[in-house]
């Protein structure tokens, strides 16, 4: 067989497939596994890292390129020998030694520095943010190279194992596992591994003043890190989270990793952030008053939709946020509050005094956290639930979430999977819901 391409970088090798997002993403390889080690010193707000990360190569490749932020490189090798490098802001071009073969698996070694800062664009400020006092990342959808070098594609789904060094007065939170904690005379390491397939936007790193409390009890670990003063009013706004990971369990699978930290930033945050494994809230998502309970089911939500099932591109983004909207619609129904038809009602009615602009399958890179994503998403798959019926609508998803666990998904593979649990065609329903701006009537539903 004839391995595929040229010896060398194909014309797209430092562009992804992603046309929402072109310039993030590479080509001619895949991520198989990331081994970062850094040292964060917080009031400086500088990190020294290196990066090994383990990749196999798609085609033969004299050159190849990863996404990397203003973050200064110092060295790179690339199995073991020393490589020619190029690094302008956004793109790290590299040229090893000697050529890679077709299906030969490769490892880069980067040694890297300096003060890491979040990536500007049409979403404002994203990844590696400076907080009062420590740091978090928020890296959706373009922000990972903020902090390490990357292949920033939601498809190239890879291994973590991170490694960071703070001072001791600190805690580190970071998605993974926790396997190892090391005290020094001023310093703590600490050291997470993250198994599962992971897309590098979903990696996140939390650094602050927190205290590490049990969030839940239950066969799935719950834990959450933070600030001492919001402890009160954090036990009574997520005093109902056993109960929220128990209904969406029933709802759509087992939990897919082995814990879920929550993290609250000692600063206001305007959202709240999904990682794998953890989402991040702002102190003011913390009144006391379960104000913000709606954003714990959904940042909840998110690990099935999203980060187990993550999108293979961003035009797929309806199946993240749809999901995660309709599963606050059905915890509300469940908790005693109104039911998932009466949201699906009061949305519609919204979505109906909106400018039908938007096309929910493909709404264009600068809409793709539009609102109308996230109702109409939701509101697409309530009008699924009640034409296939309330058995058919659930054993659907449960086995969508099963059969696609810890991979990429596309709204063609959704639609194909939802008609295997259907009496008649769907094409109807998706394209009236999902392809066309105009917005559809609401069916009834029991």
């Amino acid at each position: 067989m004839t391995p595929p391409g040229p010896v060398g970088a194909s014309p797209g090798a430092e562009h992804s497939t992603d046309p929402y997002l072109p310039r993030h993403g590479n080509g001619g390889y895949r991520v198989l596994h990331y081994d970062l080690e850094l040292e964060y010193r917080i009031t400086q707000n500088r990190i020294a890292g290196k990066a090994v990360i383990t990749a196999r190569a798609a085609q033969s490749l004299s050159r190849f390129s990863l996404d990397l932020g203003r973050l200064r490189v110092r060295d790179v090798h690339v199995d073991g020998r020393p490589a020619k490098f190029d690094h302008r802001p956004d793109k790290l071009r590299i040229r090893p030694e000697k050529p890679i073969a077709y299906g030969a698996t490769f490892k880069i070694e980067i040694r890297y520095g300096g003060r890491p800062a979040p990536i500007s664009g049409r979403w404002g400020d994203i990844g590696w943010d400076e907080l009062t006092d420590g740091a978090l990342v928020a890296s959706q959808p373009n922000g990972a190279p903020s902090w390490f070098p990357c292949n920033d594609r939601p498809d190239d789904k890879a291994s973590f194992l991170v490694t960071l060094t703070a001072p001791s007065a600190y805690a580190v939170v970071v998605t993974g596992d926790l396997v190892a904690r090391r005290r020094a005379t001023t310093t703590t390491t600490w050291v997470y591994e993250r198994n599962e397939p992971t897309a590098p936007y979903l990696m996140g790193i939390q650094v602050g003043r927190y205290d590490l409390v049990e969030l839940a009890p239950g066969r799935i670990v719950q834990r959450a890190a933070i600030p001492p003063r919001v402890q009160q009013n954090f036990r009574y706004d997520f005093g109902r989270h056993g109960e929220i990971m128990a209904a969406l369990e029933h709802l759509f699978g087992p939990y897919p990793f082995r814990e879920y930290v929550v993290v609250v930033a000692d600063d206001d945050l305007d959202d709240p952030i999904e990682a794998q494994g953890m989402a991040v809230f702002g102190r003011n998502h913390v009144d006391g008053k379960r104000t913000h309970e709606r954003l714990v089911v959904h940042e909840l939500a998110h690990q099935w939709f999203g980060n187990s099932l993550t999108v293979a591109s961003w035009r797929h983004i309806w199946l993240n946020e749809g999901f995660a909207t309709y599963a606050e619609w059905l915890w509300s129904g469940a908790s005693g509050g109104p039911s998932a038809a009466a949201h699906a009602a009061q949305w519609h009615a919204w979505a109906a005094a909106q400018p039908a602009t938007i096309t929910v399958a493909d709404p264009g890179v600068d809409r793709m956290f539009d609102p109308l994503v996230y109702k109409r998403g939701a509101l697409t798959l309530h009008a699924l639930r009640a034409r296939v019926g309330e058995a058919a609508f659930f054993a659907l998803v449960r086995s969508w979430v099963a059969e696609h666990r810890h991979g990429t998904v596309t709204t063609e593979q959704f639609r194909e999977h939802a008609a295997r649990f259907a009496a008649r065609p769907l094409d109807d329903l998706f394209a009236a819901w999902l392809d066309r701006p105009e917005l559809p009537a609401l069916p009834r539903t029991s």
